[in-house]
């Protein structure tokens, strides 16, 4: 993945999001070695965003667009229906508008990712298997029925599986903020086990002082 983004602190989110999913990712302040970066590093995807400093993210999209068939999200603060389209005029396969959770882009880069055949859509932990690109959730072969949040939280969960999260974590990358309530998180996790439990043990296992850790 290639992540050019002028935002110390959001690039370095991004690329750390999707490096903990097991990618290999590089992030860059602006666009001027894209064209190195589309020859020589080779991404599967670019993460753009559209306020950059020299030729602006939809300029860069139509480029990597005329390169090859990597992927492009594109991330702006513009949400108006005549700026998304611009983005997927110019060639991008997403579109998301800041401020966004981790999670959510997280899930967008699998959805195109997956459409082109180069990242498996389920995580399997156990009897428990979750495709967020399908936003589907089962456990001993039973659909579990999740909301939207549940769903990204466990999707979240089960992408560091073997690791502990903490809260503050948890409410970085699914709601997209880490100065709230940390009930919010204990509220969800809640439900969310209710709702696994009712189709076997308990998979989502508390770390007492640390946060949550998901195994089998």
């Amino acid at each position: 993945m290639l992540v050019v983004e002028d935002e110390a602190a959001i690039r370095d989110g991004v690329v750390t999001a999707l490096a903990d999913e097991g990618c290999a990712v590089e992030g860059r302040p602006d666009g001027s070695t894209l064209a190195a970066d589309l020859a020589g590093f080779r991404p599967d995807l670019v993460v753009l965003d559209v306020m950059l400093p020299g030729r602006d993210g939809l300029a860069l999209a139509a480029d990597v667009r005329r390169a090859g068939d990597a992927g492009v999200v594109v991330l702006t603060a513009r949400d108006a229906v005549p700026d998304r389209l611009a983005g997927f005029a110019a060639g991008a396969d997403d579109y998301l508008v800041k401020p966004f959770a981790m999670a959510e882009l997280v899930a967008r880069v699998r959805a195109v990712l997956n459409r082109r055949g180069r990242w498996p859509g389920a995580v399997e932990v156990g009897d428990l298997v979750v495709d967020e690109p399908a936003g589907t959730a089962t456990r001993a072969g039973a659909d579990l029925e999740l909301t939207a949040t549940e769903l990204r939280l466990l999707g979240y969960l089960v992408g560091n599986r073997g690791r502990t999260v903490s809260k503050t974590q948890i409410l970085t990358q699914v709601w997209g903020y880490g100065d709230y309530d940390p009930n919010l998180v204990e509220v969800h996790v809640s439900a969310l086990r209710r709702k696994l439990e009712a189709h076997g043990p308990r998979l989502v296992h508390t770390v007492r002082g640390l946060g949550y850790t998901v195994r089998a």
